[in-house]
Parts: C-alpha cells; structure tokens; sequence
C-alpha cells in the first residue's frame, strides 16, 4: 500500500526535482521478486483480514466487538507487511494504489510503467483469492463459497470513495514530503480509522474486494456488491490524485 522511503531532499517547495512515488522501488530488484513480493503481501493482508472476521465471529456475537478484532488484527498486520515487503515492491498490495502510481509515471514522476502495472495488479488480485482461500482452510470453512452481504447500498459506495481518496492522499503525500519512513505505522493507522469512520469499513482496495467475495464470513462482499464498490475505489483514486496536486503544489517561493 506504500512504498520504500526516499532519500532526503530539500523541503517542498523549494527544490523542482521530482521525487519518488510510492513504489519507485530499488532498478536491481527483479520485476519476478516484486510480483512475489505483491502476490504474497496482498494474501498475507486479506487472510489476515478474513481469518481475524472468522475468528471474531466464533468468539463473540457483538458486531462491535467483532469489528473492533478484525480492525485491530489488519492495523498490526498490515503495518508488518508494509515494513518487511516496501524495500522489495513498494508494498502497494493495492491495484488503487498501483494505478495511482502509473499515471502519475505517466505524468513525469518516477512509478511503475505499463509492463509493471500488467505483472502488479493480477499479482494483487490472485493473491487476494489466496489469502482468502487460506483463511477460510484454517478455520475450518468452505474453501470457496460465495458471500451473502450485500453491500450495494449508495452510503456503503460513498464511503469506498472517501476511504480511497484518503488513503491515495496520505501515500502520495507521504511521498511527496519526502516522510515515506512513517508509512507502516501511518497507513495502517488511517486504515484502522477508516473501518469505523467509514459506512463501508474501508475495503478501498480492488483486489481484496474481490477476495472477500470468495467467503461467506463476517468480511465477506456479495459477489453483486463487487463491481460498484470497485468503481467507487477507482474514483476515489482520481480523488485522491487530484487532492495531492492541488494540496502538495511544488511552486516557486513568492517573491518578498
């Protein structure tokens, strides 16, 4: 979901040269590490985020307390993951995040380019319906069986679009004043946030969308529910891109 931190550099503002985006990951990492790196980062977090579901579920009949587990396991989860997989991919796990980063490469700033973007995002999306796989196999679940909650309703898709902006906002920005080092404990932490002040929980990820659509558990998503929710992933992308430009201006100091 982010990216290996950059070397130091001016403050914004004053220094013209573009800076890393999230993902602009190290020439000598073979792209076949980097897709590893993405398939298993991106199973590790949605079996992290099914099994803590299942296992909440089993324990307690409290929907709050439920969320509560299942939020507090991804926060600790995912913050290990970025730590450990950033230096290797960029730890996007995150087709949003990956398609952010290409345009911006397009653009002129530094990312992955179209052949890493076509390797990324089915590593991504693969890796999901693994992670998903295995978390039912642990406990005990259908290997695969299609989710029953429907989550089609307009405030749940409302939300995905503020849950994604928010988070393309804080990598990019993140990136863009050069303070990527915080990003484990900084987009876990928004992540975390964003499952209880946002109606949808914060899927704001395509390929874990269409992951929970494999479990009929607590984290599951109707099959129905997928294509709308990744639309409004893909919006709140655009959102967030255009949120870091207009807040992280790179301009030239007014004159005294």
């Amino acid at each position: 979901m982010t990216a290996t931190e950059p070397a130091a550099s001016d403050a914004i503002g004053t220094d013209p040269s573009p800076r890393p985006a999230p993902g602009a990951t190290p020439p000598r990492t073979p792209l076949a590490a980097r897709a590893a790196a993405e398939f298993v980062g991106t199973a590790a977090l949605v079996a992290i985020v099914v099994g803590s579901g299942i296992q909440a579920a089993e324990l307690t009949d409290d929907v709050a307390l439920r969320l509560l587990a299942n939020s507090t396991a991804t926060v600790f989860g995912l913050g290990v993951l970025i730590a450990l997989l950033g230096p290797v991919s960029g730890a996007h796990f995150n087709p949003a995040v990956t398609l952010a980063e290409w345009w911006t490469a397009r653009r002129g700033g530094a990312g992955v380019n179209a052949r890493e973007l076509a390797v990324y995002v089915p590593s991504q999306t693969v890796g999901a319906i693994a992670g998903t796989v295995l978390a039912d196999a642990m406990f005990g679940e259908p290997l695969v069986k299609w989710s029953t909650h429907d989550r089609s309703a307009g405030n749940l898709l409302l939300g995905e679009v503020v849950a994604t902006a928010g988070l393309i906002l804080l990598i990019f920005g993140l990136s863009r004043t050069d303070r990527l080092r915080f990003a484990p404990v900084a987009v876990a932490s928004y992540i975390g946030a964003a499952y209880w002040f946002t109606s949808s929980t914060s899927f704001a990820n395509p390929a874990v969308t269409i992951g929970r659509a494999f479990t009929d558990t607590f984290a599951g998503i109707a099959p129905t529910s997928v294509p709308a929710f990744v639309g409004m992933q893909i919006i709140g992308a655009a959102v967030g891109l255009a949120l870091v430009a207009v807040i992280f201006t790179r301009g030239r100091t007014d004159a005294a």
